[in-house]
């Protein structure tokens, strides 16, 4: 009968198993997450004697020959597109300042934002002194990383129907490394419940309104029946002296119109 023995042998270096198709291997400060010289040093990791060593403890990345390591606990680093649930903590000139769980607020301007019923215009003095009636400290608002300035600032932008000021809700907080990046960050709930996550670790929870404008472009479309339509198929098709008053009520409809479109005062 063979017996195979084995000796005990050095545990399986992360550098043999980093890859493009593994999973995310968690290390603390001061594992070694590679000994090969081929890889770049990216952060939360540092050098020392000829090893890739985690400074922070988190998840290990990989992109092409960088390695860094993201992690777990940390402040939102802000990119472009990414969507953030904030609140207003200060209204300065042209400009809110907004708490985004980053190191610095974020700047939310002005001009990045849309005016009471859409209209598009040039905003002026009136608008910047009405300023406060538009958002005021203790806001929160959903918006859009617009840019990210060379000290880790982030700009945002409301300019569009799904972001701006939120309503009636309740504010969630988590590590924003556990809100992954993803096509959408809005959803309905099959329980009435709608969410919105935020790349930023804030995340809303909200009741899902009955009617949304944002599927319409802002506009909603009606679909009573004009009423002179109604009460004409009331009437029927027999007349009568119902029929002759609206004959004689879309006659003089008509000629009004008529007179409308004729006055030189008009400007079309």
């Amino acid at each position: 009968m063979a017996v195979e023995m084995r000796l005990p042998v050095a545990r399986k270096l992360l550098s043999e198993s980093v890859g493009r198709d593994t999973k995310k291997h968690l290390v603390v400060p001061g594992d070694t997450i590679t000994t090969d010289t081929g890889f770049m040093r990216g952060h939360g990791t540092y050098m020392g004697e000829e090893k890739l060593i985690a400074s922070v403890a988190g998840s290990v990345e990989r992109v092409n020959k960088l390695i860094c390591v993201k992690a777990l606990k940390t402040r939102y680093n802000g990119e472009v597109g990414d969507i953030v649930v904030g609140r207003i903590t200060e209204v300065q000139q042209k400009r809110w300042k907004v708490e985004t769980n980053s190191r610095l607020d974020s700047v939310l301007l002005l001009s990045s934002m849309n005016l009471p019923g859409g209209e598009l215009r040039r905003r002026s003095a009136e608008d910047e002194l009405a300023m406060r009636g538009f958002l005021q400290e203790g806001d929160l608002i959903s918006a859009e990383v617009q840019a990210v300035f060379s000290d880790g600032a982030v700009s945002l932008h409301t300019r569009s129907l799904k972001y701006g000021k939120l309503g009636q809700g309740v504010l969630v907080q988590v590590s924003p490394s556990l809100v992954k990046r993803q096509k959408t960050h809005f959803h309905d709930l099959p329980c009435g419940a709608s969410v919105i996550l935020g790349n930023n670790g804030f995340i809303w929870i909200y009741p899902t309104p009955e009617h949304k404008e944002e599927d319409a472009g802002g506009f909603t479309a009606n679909l009573e029946i004009y009423v002179f339509e109604r009460e004409r198929a009331r009437a029927g098709a027999g007349g009568g002296e119902r029929g002759r008053i609206l004959s004689r009520l879309r006659a003089e409809r008509r000629a009004q119109l008529g007179a409308q479109s004729c006055d030189p005062e008009i400007v079309t």
